[in-house]
């Protein structure tokens, strides 16, 4: 086997910014232009050589093969309840996308009516719904629908009694929140302006009206990257904005309908919190303001709503807490020891009145509350099993949709271990393998992470680590700092000028890997997406002797010019932005793009990234792949590879067919690379 057909040499030339008084170089700054028809050539001859080298792979249709039956499960993504109504984000077994689904409360296991089944409009199945809400009778489901990956939004409106679509077509709604009327006759809802990636601003709808006359309710951006989300009051009196400032900050404010005069709940304070209306005059919710792993906490707005006036329900503990539902006669809670999640039931008034048994191992992805009926829906997934809607009882769950998991799933033993950084400080990790396997260093091993955002590393399902560990390999995630394993300080230590404990975290994982005997360097590969991206590209150029190989998806890598590109001045309160003299020093002493150095023996890389890609633009990728098809040493052996997918994006709401192409290339990529071909 060999690294394919040489490439010409990819042109480079004499781009120089002065920042601060630094040179920065950047000689694939041509490469950013995806439009350009230079550029678009030089995709084609990377994808195609690309393809020489991973169709050749014998172990590839193999791969696909596994990753078609386990992609085929059954899934759930996402449950409300609503009157008499469960809807649904559900994909059905052999399904190419999730559709919307409308099932009976009573009789959640009886056939599901279909009400949008996003695959039919194209015939590669690239269309997807990006999310969805239900108004308080059930009767209406507002959702959001994108093509080729985009996650540009349209907003449409669907009848749950026939599937029947009305006339409102509202662009420019991506992720959008939406609080229905009480009444079901219009909602609130975000949405952008414009030509305008930022700015995201609540408006009001009333059915029938032309969207583009709808009136702006709030558009108060202490930044205009500010990401504001609402819900509505029972009885529809008011209304309330949590707008996301940055990622450690939360500001609050309800809106009185009634005298058209805003109240502020807690604002300009760096803490997290999320609420919910528990009735229509006292919320309930999560923060971590004065309690970093979060506590359960009330506020009644018929007087001075401010933090100094919140009661604590639950105090603050050694978990984290995630999510507070209300229902009709306690308070369903979620919390996360390390990135495992439980479920709890607590009395309004903070008596523990018990720990619901036979979530396991597990994620709780959402909780779903019918006030009227007063059930309560988790969504819960693991490592063995794909996400499934579980009644929550007062005792224990319940397993509701889909039945039972699939067959094509493999016996599975995942423990979690702890590991020393380069500081001492203790790691979580989780440790994946088959049933009979005893991991060595003879084993196949591919080390995962995050480590930002405030993002948790738990047990998800994912066809790739169960094809992996199937067919005998281990699968390891790190739980770093940046993440939200420990509460706010874990994040905190993890952000900004805090960046590189996050990168020491993952060579730590790496290392203990090795030293401790579970695997050995010529068999460990690293792989990671997005935020996780970036953190395969410094581990690559601060430790090339780390790992043999590295699949970097979609990632961020040019961290000096990541700021002018589609949507990521939101990421510049959690990097820091170029542009700060004292900022810019963090970002160019690990920037990947700006460190990678001639003659050096890389592991063999493949770079994915997608031309739809709205939030990471795949010029990364591009620029990072040339730089180091340039510089690095023994590419005959370890290549640099690039596939820039059509048609495709970030990675929601790709359809089963592309995830497989995708996954089944990364699989054969790191089997072959770590001798396992």
């Amino acid at each position: 086997m060999h690294g394919g057909t040489p490439l010409a040499v990819t042109p480079r030339d004499d781009a120089v910014d002065v920042l601060h008084g630094t040179d920065v170089p950047d000689p694939y700054r041509w490469l950013e232009d995806g439009d350009d028809p230079e550029v678009r050539t030089w995709v084609d001859a990377q994808n195609r050589r690309t393809r020489e080298v991973l169709d050749a792979l014998p172990s590839r249709e193999i791969w696909h093969r596994r990753l078609r039956a386990l992609m085929s499960l059954p899934v759930v993504q996402s449950v409300q309840a609503r009157g008499d109504v469960l809807v649904l984000l559900e994909r059905a077994e052999g399904a190419q996308q999730a559709g919307l689904v409308v099932r009976s409360v009573s009789d959640p296991g009886a056939d599901a009516h279909t009400l949008v089944d996003p695959a039919e409009a194209v015939d590669d199945a690239a269309v997807a719904v990006d999310w969805y809400e239900t108004s308080d009778d059930g009767a209406l489901v507002a959702f959001g629908v994108s093509e080729g990956g985009t996650e540009d939004s349209e907003l449409r409106i669907v009848r749950t009694a026939d599937g029947s679509l009305l006339p409102e077509r509202i662009g420019n709604c991506r992720a959008s929140s939406v609080a229905w009327e009480p009444d079901g006759s219009g909602f609130f809802y975000t949405r952008y302006p414009d030509g305008d990636r930022y700015h995201r601003t609540v408006h009001h709808h009333t059915l029938g009206d032309d969207g583009a006359d709808d009136p702006v309710v709030w558009a108060q951006h202490p930044t205009p990257e500010t990401w504001p989300n609402v819900s509505i009051s029972p009885d529809g009196r008011r209304l309330l904005v949590q707008a996301s400032v940055g990622w450690g900050r939360t500001d609050v404010q309800v809106l009185d309908r009634r005298s058209d005069t805003w109240t502020d709940v807690v604002v300009e304070t760096d803490a997290l919190s999320s609420f919910s209306f528990e009735d229509d005059t006292t919320l309930v919710g999560t923060s971590t303001l004065g309690a970093p792993h979060g506590r359960v906490v009330r506020v009644d707005l018929g007087d001075d709503p401010s933090p100094t006036n919140w009661s604590v329900v639950v105090p603050e503990r050694d978990v984290v807490v995630t999510t507070v539902k209300p229902s009709a006669g306690d308070l369903v809670v979620a919390t996360s020891a390390a990135g495992v999640d439980a479920i709890e039931r607590w009395s309004g008034a903070g008596a523990l009145l018990s720990e619901i048994r036979g979530v396991g191992v597990s994620s709780v992805v959402q909780l779903a509350v019918d006030r009227v009926h007063d059930r309560a829906y988790a969504l819960i997934t693991g490592f063995d099993q794909p996400a499934a809607v579980w009644l929550v009882g007062d005792e224990a769950v319940e397993r509701l949709r889909p039945p039972v998991a699939g067959d094509d799933a493999p016996d599975l033993t995942v423990s979690h271990l702890e590991y020393p950084s380069t500081d001492g400080t203790a790691i979580g990790l989780f440790l994946i393998h088959r049933a009979d396997i005893e991991p060595s260093v003879d084993t196949p091993t591919i080390l995962n992470g995050y480590g930002g955002f405030a993002i948790t590393e738990s047990p998800v399902f994912s066809a790739s680590i169960a094809a992996w560990c199937g067919a005998g390999g281990t699968y390891a995630i790190a739980g770093l700092r940046g993440g939200f394993e420990h509460g706010d300080q874990w994040h905190r230590a993890g952000r900004r000028e805090n960046k590189q404990n996050v990168f020491d975290d993952f060579h730590a994982a790496a290392d203990w890997l090795v030293e401790t005997g579970r695997t050995a360097r010529s068999k460990l590969a690293i792989a990671g997406g997005s935020n996780g991206g970036l953190l395969v590209g410094v581990a690559l150029t601060q430790r090339p002797d780390l790992c043999r190989a590295v699949w970097c998806a979609v990632p961020l890598l040019d961290m000096i010019r990541f700021p002018h590109f589609l949507i990521a001045r939101l990421w510049t309160d959690e990097y820091g932005d170029p542009d700060v003299a004292e900022e810019f020093e963090w970002l160019m002493a690990y920037s990947p793009y700006h460190h990678v150095r001639e003659g050096t023996e890389y592991p063999a890389v493949l770079l994915t990234t997608a031309e739809g890609d709205s939030r990471v633009d795949p010029l990364h990728a591009r620029k990072m792949a040339a730089q180091l098809q340039f510089a690095g040493a023994g590419q005959a052996e370890r290549p640099i590879l690039l596939h820039q997918e059509g048609r495709a994006g970030h990675g929601v709401g790709k359809p089963v067919g592309k995830r497989a192409d995708e996954q089944a290339d990364v699989l054969a990529f790191l089997s072959w690379q770590l001798g396992d071909e």
